[in-house]
């Protein structure tokens, strides 16, 4: 049916005007093939633009802006839209479907371009000859008189940090990086040559400790930030350090462990794309430095990143760590390598080769812990085993063995683990769907729900979140799907 009013001027329209826009509004915007139209205030108001607002993603801003009613019954095009930012429209797809833009500069051009008011923008806009302030970091507010505006570093992997003493002090001892000869060397310039000891190193290994320890606590999301300036700062003074060969080889594998440490954070986050540079810079480090624990420890991480998409890789670096390993893992590294391997044939749908892997991780368990053992595979027990096993049968579409298998972790929990325990749980809800469950299943959900909005791991919220989309689709959603999809569109959805 023809709507009855304009959207842009409310007026009348006549019954057979099919463009839903009355003729006075459709002159008044000829222009817009090569220009964004001025829009009233209301137009921000729109519900789908103040969740993207809130999603703090311009991409996302971009696309319910095309969408937006007050265009008429037909969206604007990508194309059209693309016009306007300089862009193409391929280029404008990626921003509306890939990771939030970060760049300031584009950021500033694009909002200054569709007249975004500024009071609704999560970045300031940047003025000529103003110092830019981080994206995702800055607020509405004024700097005070006597704190100094931050700079931007750009890190080799594409991401934005900050340089403000200030900001990153405060931050740094919320992950427990308080003190002072920490934030010395991560805060202080490094325009001279310094030379480095075996002081700095130990600072630097005491760095990666503080951030698996915070991990635990505070969550991969309120981490990744700091980790990433923290790379950027040790490796901007390794590069223009002076040190003895010793002391170098020990910096590389801090550095490695370190590049490491972020890449997990960035995977927990969400962020997946920007974990594998970090990766390979730490096995390009592992190799200079000759110390295979180190590499066999970002291979192990590379494994976990490319599964989902790269499988035949992903497979490849566990069998690579297992063979770099020979001889000195302990039963535990090889359990997890083991349990990497299994996972991905079964993501390759090979349930055969699937089930050999998961005996010999099961066998290489149940010899115990060793002395030697080291902290990356504090997590690594019989949950670990059996959450495996489960997000294998799910990729192997057997939900009632993948039910039994979370059903298992539930009731074995581990409570150390407290991350991987919601993880599972998350996925047996999951598993009860695809058995049919849609009741139980929804009200697993919400019971689940509020360990998932404290956990502050963008992964498992991810995992959560496509449940909800999966019961939202119902024609003939039940009070329990009613009552879970509700509470988290209320607790978690922006």
């Amino acid at each position: 049916m023809t709507p009855a009013n304009c959207p842009r001027c409310g007026g009348r329209l006549a019954r057979d005007n099919h463009s839903g826009r009355c003729a006075h509004c459709q002159a008044a915007e000829r222009d817009r093939l090569t220009a964004p139209p001025a829009v009233p205030p209301p137009f921000w108001d729109h519900q789908p633009v103040r969740a993207a607002l809130a999603r703090r993603h311009l991409g996302h801003l971009i696309r319910a802006y095309r969408h937006h009613p007050y265009h008429g019954r037909l969206p604007l095009t990508q194309s059209v839209v693309a016009g306007w930012l300089g862009i193409t429209q391929a280029q404008l797809s990626r921003i509306e479907n890939g990771p939030a833009p970060i760049h300031l500069d584009r950021l500033t051009h694009w909002a200054t371009l569709l007249r975004i008011p500024e009071k609704l923008l999560w970045f300031r806009l940047l003025r000529k000859g103003a110092d830019p302030a981080p994206v995702g970091w800055a607020s509405s507010a004024p700097h005070s008189p006597d704190e100094k505006p931050g700079t931007l570093d750009a890190s080799p992997y594409g991401e934005v940090v900050t340089t403000n003493r200030r900001q990153f002090t405060t931050l740094a001892a919320l992950v427990g990086l308080g003190s002072s000869d920490q934030l010395d060397l991560l805060t202080r310039s490094v325009d001279a040559t310094p030379a480095i000891g075996m002081d700095h190193v130990r600072l630097a290994r005491s760095v990666v400790d503080d951030f698996r320890r915070a991990d635990a606590v505070i969550g991969a999301n309120g981490l990744r930030e700091v980790a990433i300036h923290v790379h950027a700062r040790l490796s901007e003074l390794a590069a223009k350090a002076r040190y003895s060969r010793d002391v170098g080889e020990a910096l590389q594998s801090a550095l490695a462990d370190l590049a490491i440490e972020t890449a997990w954070l960035a995977i927990d986050s969400e962020h997946r794309a920007t974990a594998r540079p970090y990766l390979n810079e730490a096995i390009t480090r592992a190799r200079i430095a000759d110390d295979p624990h180190v590499e066999v420890r970002a291979l192990t991480q590379l494994s976990l990143l490319l599964r989902p998409v790269q499988p035949i890789e992903s497979l490849h670096c566990a069998e690579a760590a297992l063979r770099n390993s020979a001889g000195w893992a302990t039963p535990r590294l090889r359990t997890l390598l083991h349990l990497r391997r299994a996972h991905t044939l079964a993501e390759l749908g090979d349930a055969s080769a699937h089930e050999r892997a998961m005996a010999k991780a099961r066998h290489e368990l149940e010899r115990g812990p060793h002395e030697d053992d080291e902290g990356f595979v504090h997590f690594v027990n019989e949950q670990e085993v059996q959450g495996i096993r489960g997000l294998s049968y799910l990729d192997l579409d057997k939900p009632d063995r993948a039910a039994e298998a979370f059903r298992s972790v539930a009731e074995h929990p581990s409570p150390q683990h407290r991350r991987n325990q919601v993880y599972y749980a998350v996925h047996l809800t999951e598993a009860t769907r695809r058995q049919g469950d849609i009741n139980e299943a929804a009200r697993m959900a919400l019971d689940v729900l509020p360990a998932v909005r404290r956990l502050n791991s963008q992964r498992v919220t991810k995992h959560l979140g496509q449940i909800r989309s999966d019961l939202g689709r119902l024609r003939q959603p039940t009070a329990p799907v009613r009552e879970f999809t509700q509470a988290y569109d209320e607790r978690i959805a922006p």
